[in-house]
């Protein structure tokens, strides 16, 4: 070993939950070593995902909009791409700002940052492999965060033209037709990407509907935009097999009926993601794993091994990386001796499409499978003043409350920036709010969220933007 280092806690993997967990217990007073293997900070999230991803739908989001209000009056001139100055501002104005800002994060609260691939040789120690050399580093704790990575499907060739949502997010020439296998999040925001650059997007899922886990009502408005922007949406259908030609790939796709070739440019392979489990030397230290590949924690995101402690998508699902900073914090404090544990009532999810979709708590189908009585308020925008000015009345709010209770237990909305609208359901479910608790909030006029509290007061039977007979 060419050095030896030494610290309180350890953390593998700077994704969103590394870092957070890292300078959290560094702020508590451990001194901490940073191990990614990444040139920068930040992950897959910050650096090849989240990020990038939603700042080209940004681009996307303007480029439709430029043309929608040609109907109001206002008209541009059709929109051109420069495709090296997009990706010039994704990765240097964008996903640089943030990586140099994580950097000067952890250069402040004196975490040691090492850029290399940490592998466990006991349950007291790592090698990390450098550049430069092997060091050792040993620690009192450490926090696993290595995440996760696109799932890939064995039988397909291997082909540069087949990418994953890291090679699409390169933008590496746009494809004039570019098929996508899988229709839930990443394919549909990626979708929402290369159709506004110019591709012809089609759409392969093999469940019955677009994104499982939303409600279907949820997903209708988005669905009937997306017919319009798409070329194709095949659900209940699947991928056969991809054979590679020189000008093009053919792709055999079986839908309810019969078996179809379709001649693509490009495929997009976005059928969910995996967790890194292979690699660190999880085998060294007999850490227990279960039979998909996530590592089992507590409350307190501790392992079985009592001073290891494992977050985000290596832990399991939802892989999503507000939930890998939350367990980041709740490890490092948990370490630092603070009465933390792991005991959320609600995880948000958004859809970054356009429209946006975004639900917290149980959906409406999960409330029927589980039996779960309950009282519903949906407030369309068509009655929204705000949505009417921005020309984008096809969402709604909806709300589920316990009929027993009467607590909130579920979102969902559908519509204009529903990411933002979502977090005051988080809340209000995190606080044990009801319907008239909710009813009562002074929302600002004209706005979106005017639709959450809405929702509450029809369930509440004190609504007025909306005739609701009394039941």
């Amino acid at each position: 070993m060419s050095q030896t280092l030494h610290a309180d806690v350890v953390v593998l993997g700077a994704g969103p939950g590394g870092y957070a967990a890292a300078f959290r217990a560094a702020d508590l007073g451990k001194s901490v070593i940073l191990i990614d293997k990444g040139q920068t900070l930040g992950g897959v999230c910050l650096n090849r995902g989240c990020i990038p991803s939603k700042a080209l739908l940004h681009l996307a989001r303007v480029k439709s909009e430029s043309s929608e209000v040609e109907q109001f009056g206002l008209t541009f001139q059709e929109p051109q791409w420069d495709l090296e100055k997009v990706k010039q501002w994704k990765d240097k104005r964008v996903v640089g700002r943030l990586t140099k800002g994580i950097a000067a994060l952890a250069k402040a609260r004196k975490v040691q940052v090492l850029t290399g691939s940490g592998v466990f040789t006991s349950s007291g120690s790592l090698e990390v492999t450098q550049a430069d050399g092997v060091v050792e580093v040993t620690y009192t704790d450490v926090i696993i965060a290595v995440g996760s990575h696109p799932t890939k499907i064995p039988s397909f060739p291997e082909d540069p033209r087949i990418m994953n949502s890291t090679g699409a997010l390169e933008l590496d020439g746009v494809p004039e037709e570019l098929l996508i296998i899988g229709g839930g999040y990443i394919g549909l925001e990626m979708g929402t990407i290369y159709s506004a650059l110019g591709s012809n997007i089609t759409v392969v899922e093999f469940m019955p509907n677009l994104l499982p886990g939303a409600d279907p009502d949820v997903v209708k408005p988005l669905e009937q935009r997306l017919k319009k922007d798409f070329k194709s949406i095949r659900t209940g259908t699947k991928v056969q097999g991809i054979t590679p030609h020189d000008d093009h790939l053919e792709v055999s796709i079986e839908g309810k009926k019969s078996v179809e070739k379709l001649k693509v440019d490009k495929v997009l392979v976005a059928v969910g993601r995996r967790p890194n489990t292979h690699g660190s030397g999880f085998e060294n230290i007999g850490i227990d794993i279960d039979e998909r590949g996530f590592i089992k924690v507590d409350e307190h995101r501790q392992t079985n091994i009592p001073h290891v402690y494992a977050i985000g998508d290596i832990t399991g699902d939802p892989m999503l990386a507000h939930k890998a900073t939350y367990e980041g914090k709740v490890a490092a404090e948990y370490i630092c001796g603070e009465p933390a544990a792991y005991d959320v009532k609600v995880i948000p999810a958004v859809i970054f499409t356009d429209p946006e979709i975004a639900w917290a708590g149980l959906t409406e189908t999960q409330a029927k499978e589980q039996g779960v009585e309950y009282d519903k308020g949906v407030f369309p925008w068509s009655a929204s003043g705000r949505a009417l000015a921005l020309g984008r009345t096809e969402g709604f709010s909806k709300a589920l409350f316990d009929k027993e209770s009467g607590k909130l237990i579920g979102m969902s909305i559908v519509g204009t920036n529903a990411g933002d609208l979502i977090a005051e359901a988080v809340l209000a479910m995190e606080m044990g709010a009801d319907a008239e608790d909710i009813s009562l909030i002074i929302h600002p006029h004209p706005s979106l969220s005017e639709s959450v509290g809405n929702a509450a007061e029809i369930v509440a039977g004190s609504i007025t933007d909306l005739f609701a007979p009394k039941n």
